[in-house]
């Protein structure tokens, strides 16, 4: 996959939330740099110096379990008999990677370090689109939690009077509830 046709979206969907921080697996990552999960290893563990702890970890059994049986539930959840491109990467992935070794998560700061242990312009090019949706994960983030403290601050402001509004613009930003609707004739 050339670094100049990789979606924006493609790169959001690969960025996971393990351990308290965004990251992108290793097989991810070869997919996008065009090189096979087996040579990316080894540029890094050539360079294990560059990695510390905060930049890059290896995951454990029980969290590459959980996260296939996650991408097998979204499978599930799919509508319309679509299959769900995260899910047929990662099975592509694997064929391509040592199964029974476990994939390593980089986390932003490990993703930058690639591009010098790559040393290619397309290396180069796919950090700066990585480096871009980060970016805009965390504008995103920080743009949803500056709305929600400015409503709050009119809601105290206004002292009630607007509560209906404030209350329906709440609604808007939390996720949608499931319908406790019961369906069926009702006897008479």
């Amino acid at each position: 996959m050339q670094a100049a046709l990789i979606p924006m979206e493609f790169i959001n969907q690969k960025i996971l939330y393990l351990r308290g921080q965004k990251v992108i697996l290793d097989f991810d990552l070869a997919q996008m740099y065009g090189v096979e999960t087996k040579r990316l290893n080894q540029a890094v563990s050539r360079n294990q110096d560059r990695f510390p702890d905060d930049f890059m970890f290896q995951l454990s059994e029980e969290e590459f379990s959980n996260l296939r049986s996650q991408i097998a539930t979204s499978d599930e959840q799919n509508s319309d008999n679509k299959k769900n491109m995260r899910s047929q990467i990662v099975t592509a992935s694997q064929k391509k990677r040592n199964i029974g070794a476990l994939p390593y998560a980089f986390t932003e700061q490990g993703i930058a370090m690639l591009s010098s242990v790559l040393r290619s312009q397309e290396a180069v090019q796919v950090n700066i689109a990585i480096m871009r949706a980060f970016v805009q994960m965390r504008e995103a983030m920080l743009s949803h939690k500056d709305m929600a403290k400015r409503i709050d601050a009119m809601e105290a402001k206004y002292d009630g009077h607007f509560s209906q509004i404030f209350e329906a613009l709440r609604q808007l930003f939390e996720a949608p509830k499931p319908s406790q609707t019961k369906i069926g004739y009702i006897k008479d």
